[in-house]
């Protein structure tokens, strides 16, 4: 919709219409935030009780509706799509408009909402990483990548490298470009990134600050011939194990493994379709995984789509298992044990001893899970929607992407500071 909105912008205005399935997703102040996150530049109308949504008999999360300078309905679509699918569509409309004197011409501008919360240096922080005293910060909505020491026993960063210009693109070498960095993992002095609107696995020299790309194509990949050239679809984390990066493709509902030294990729765990469904890697259902670490070969990941904790060999002749979950509309702020459990889309997961920290953004929280029981707890509220986690053995750090902060948690007291940075 952005190409469509940017190619047509003074033939046609994009109203985008919130119909949540989450709770999270029916609160108004959230729908802003994912807005100016997603820099979405049009009117956005929270239509929490469906009543849009009914109105024009929607059944499927996305639709397409397209209404005429008269007021009516000539067209729905129902699914992905893509703007060179959908614009001789729109061009014969914008012809047939302009021949019957309905079409006005003159762009509209519509003022956005400030934030909820008002950025500091970061703005929609998404993920962070931890290495030792290194510490690396996705500033997702800056498009960069900080990178630093911790010190001030834990309360502070001394930024050593930035990573990024600070504007949407995308392109290698010292003055290279991200577009939504998500994820990262370090190895020695590389730190890898999930460039998520890139959809690209992208690299940078912790020694030269030089960004390369190591896996992508800079545009989502659609079709088998876009797969075969070497594109990803919204990789939105990665954890390193072994010689073998690991890779939550929420955008195709998969888990992907990527040879960092030639690039070579292929997929790991999930058949592409969207469900819940545990069983051996390419016959397993993901849906949408966004955050994903590991101890020793087993994987775990957050399946955020069905408000889900999974695990998954990473052997390639291995499998798939949940914790928590049980079905793409199960969802909730539910302590306790196995399926009386239920999480809200939760994003981000950490290993934290022998338990797992999990982000769990709709609900605002940080609950503590254990793989062997399968019990779930909540272990910090008063968070602001965040979306990932990393520990050190003193303190766990928090992407609070809405609150723009890094927070640090000390893990002795549970007291919470934002990270100072430097």
């Amino acid at each position: 919709m952005r190409e469509i909105e940017s190619k047509y912008q003074s033939e046609l205005v994009v109203i985008g219409v919130e119909s949540g399935k989450y709770h999270g997703e029916r609160i108004t102040s959230r729908i802003r935030d994912a807005s100016i996150r997603l820099e979405a530049a049009h009117p956005g109308l929270n239509d929490r009780q469906f009543r849009t949504w009914r109105s024009y008999a929607v059944s499927a999360w996305p639709t397409l509706v397209v209404i005429d300078p008269s007021g009516y309905v000539i067209g729905t679509h129902a699914g992905e799509f893509t703007a060179d699918m959908l614009a001789p569509f729109i061009e014969a409309q914008i012809q047939k408009a302009r021949e019957n004197g309905t079409l006005r011409t003159e762009p509209f501008h519509f003022e956005p909402d400030p934030p909820t919360i008002e950025p500091s240096s970061l703005r929609y922080p998404g993920k962070v990483a931890i290495d030792g005293e290194r510490i690396a910060i996705a500033d997702s909505g800056n498009h960069r990548v900080l990178v630093g020491r911790l010190g001030g026993n834990g309360a502070s960063m001394k930024i050593e490298l930035t990573a990024g210009t600070g504007m949407p693109g995308f392109s290698d070498g010292l003055a290279g470009q991200f577009h939504s960095p998500q994820g990262m993992a370090f190895k020695d002095d590389t730190l890898y990134v999930a460039d998520e609107e890139n959809h690209s696995i992208r690299a940078i020299d912790l020694v030269t600050g030089e960004i390369r790309t190591i896996a992508g194509t800079g545009k989502q990949m659609r079709t088998r011939a876009d797969q075969k050239a070497g594109a990803m679809s919204s990789p939105w984390d990665v954890v390193l194990v072994g010689d073998t990066l690991y890779v939550a493709m929420a955008g195709v509902h998969q888990l992907w493994a990527v040879d960092p030294k030639t690039g070579s990729s292929r997929v790991h765990s999930g058949s592409g379709g969207e469900d819940i469904r545990d069983g051996p890697h390419r016959e397993a259902l993901l849906a949408q995984p966004m955050g994903i670490t590991a101890t020793g070969d087993r994987l775990y990941f957050a399946d955020s789509e069905s408000s889900a904790i999974r695990w998954a060999d990473a052997s390639s002749d291995g499998s798939v298992g949940t914790i928590i979950g049980t079905g793409l509309f199960d969802f909730g702020d539910v302590d306790g044990k196995g399926d009386d459990v239920r999480l809200q889309h939760p994003q981000g997961v950490a290993v934290f001893g022998e338990d797992l920290l999990v982000a769990d953004s709709y609900n605002d929280c940080i609950k503590i899970v254990n793989p062997e029981s399968r019990t779930s707890a909540v272990w910090l509220r008063e968070l602001h929607e965040p979306e990932g986690i990393a520990c050190t053995s003193t303190h766990a750090y928090i992407a609070d992407t809405n609150a723009h902060r890094i927070a640090a948690v000390d893990l002795a007291t549970r007291s919470v500071a934002d990270l100072m940075i430097e």
